[in-house]
């Protein structure tokens, strides 16, 4: 029997410890499964986007589709970001899309996200465009049967992407973009109109997020922009400028699937647009916007749990009208301010009130230690990227807005101040009494911070 010496007992414990620390467990590292859909309408549609148009869509430019990006964390936790080529996201529809969701995958409310790129030559979804267009019926019951289809390609791309899981390396780097401009132009007058405004606000970093494999082979790229997708208006279906950058990305590498994400670009427009020659140029910038982020030599290497977070806050309006004020409007010159009375009375005729306030969705994801994703509802002007980032002391931050619930613009106070067409000039083409109150700011970043707080506290110490 060999007895052993007081060093070789010390050696024998040291090798046992270090082969305990470098022995893989059954969740070593994240996993990543993506996936997508074609969701381009197989006949002629509605469009969203521009209460201009007076025919249905004239064909087929580029294909349109749902996007799915699974990410979990060493300990399963999981989280799926989902992207469309699409001018928003009904409430209704999420809803449908988290419950079949949750019923045959077990995944949470909280662990979805949808975002809407918001390109306007896309189909038109909203069922209350329907009164405020004065469309034929036929059109909205199309519209209905698209959103079903919709609904059920979605749920295909979140089961494929769960599917697709593997063991993978995540990063974090942006680059930037500079063909958005603020498109708030002050006149003379005190108004603003819809121009290029260079000095106004704006957001030029192209968030990134890369996903290799194993092998070292680029699997999937999520990158965003703050900016409408607005740079034609043309009556066939297309992805406008974050369609053909998806593409360009794509084809550039080979089997990797790229995602858009649209940031806070309420009020930012692609220039120069109207011409359907730009649509391709503004792709090719915020692709290469990309590539660029993708030759940072030390991006941010993701790790540790992921963390997510969904609430909604109450935000008021600033004024209800009663009925003697809406059947007045019904007398108004504008042909959109007469049908959205008629919209807000056939609620009173119905619910017999008006909601006072709207439940405002906000979405926090914490990508392990080292990167925190906002996603907010609505058409959010880019004051928010700005507010939040002063706001939280995040080193990485990445705002979105167009998730979850797209029902119209999302005002910060400086432009509810200022007035103006994204401060409740729009109010007339959505399902709501009018212009938000000035408290909205305060509470949503409220909520921001309540959530980044909690996420904070619940964070696992080193």
């Amino acid at each position: 029997m060999m007895i052993s010496t007081p060093l070789q007992r010390i050696s024998l414990f040291s090798i046992c410890l270090f082969t305990l620390a470098f022995t893989p467990t059954a969740h070593a590292g994240w996993e990543a499964g993506v996936a997508k859909v074609v969701i381009t309408p197989e006949q002629s549609m509605w469009m969203g986007g521009y209460a201009s148009r007076k025919t249905p869509s004239e064909g087929v430019l580029q294909d349109l589709y749902a996007k799915a990006l699974t990410l979990a964390d060493d300990n399963g936790h999981k989280v799926v970001i989902v992207t469309t080529d699409l001018v928003g996201i009904p409430r209704t529809t999420r809803e449908n899309v988290v419950a079949a969701v949750t019923q045959k995958h077990g995944l949470q409310p909280d662990q979805i996200l949808l975002n809407a790129s918001h390109t306007h030559c896309g189909p038109e979804l909203r069922p209350s465009k329907s009164t405020i267009y004065d469309l034929d019926p036929a059109i909205a019951a199309q519209s209905l049967e698209y959103l079903q289809q919709l609904e059920a390609k979605i749920v295909q791309a979140i089961a494929e992407s769960l599917q697709d899981l593997e063991p993978v390396e995540v990063s974090y780097s942006f680059g930037r973009a500079g063909f958005a401009m603020n498109r708030r132009y002050p006149m003379p007058d005190g108004s603003y109109k819809n121009s290029p405004y260079p000095e106004g606000p704006v957001q030029h970093q192209v968030p990134v997020l890369a996903v290799n494999t194993a092998e070292g082979g680029l699997k999937a790229l999520l990158f965003g922009y703050a900016c409408h997708n607005t740079t034609t208006g043309i009556m066939k279906f297309n992805g406008d400028y974050a369609g053909f950058a998806q593409a360009d990305l794509e084809e550039s590498h080979p089997g990797t699937v790229a995602l858009f994400m649209a940031g806070c670009g309420g009020d930012q427009n692609p220039y120069p647009r109207y011409d359907e020659k730009y649509l391709p140029l503004q792709g090719t910038a915020l692709a290469l916007a990309v590539e660029t982020a993708l030759q940072d030599i030390r991006p941010v290497k993701l790790s540790g749990d992921i963390q997510t977070r969904l609430s909604e806050v109450p935000v008021e309006f600033a004024h209800i009208p009663d009925r003697a004020e809406l059947e007045a409007q019904l007398e108004d010159k504008n042909v959109y301010i007469r049908r959205h009375a008629r919209l807000m009375l056939d609620h009173l005729d119905t619910e017999g009130t008006i909601a006072s306030e709207y439940p405002y969705m906000v979405q926090c994801l914490q990508l392990g230690e080292e990167l925190t994703l906002f996603a907010l509802a609505g058409e959010v002007v880019v004051d928010y990227d700005h507010l939040i980032r002063d706001l939280l002391p995040a080193e990485n931050l990445w705002i979105a807005g167009y998730s979850n619930d797209v029902f119209g613009y999302v005002t910060s106070l400086r432009v509810l101040k200022e007035g103006g067409y994204e401060a409740g000039g729009a109010m007339i083409y959505v399902d709501m009494p009018g212009p938000f109150a000035e408290s909205i700011e305060e509470r949503i970043l409220g909520e921001v911070k309540r959530l980044y707080d909690d996420l904070e506290k619940q964070a696992p110490q080193p």
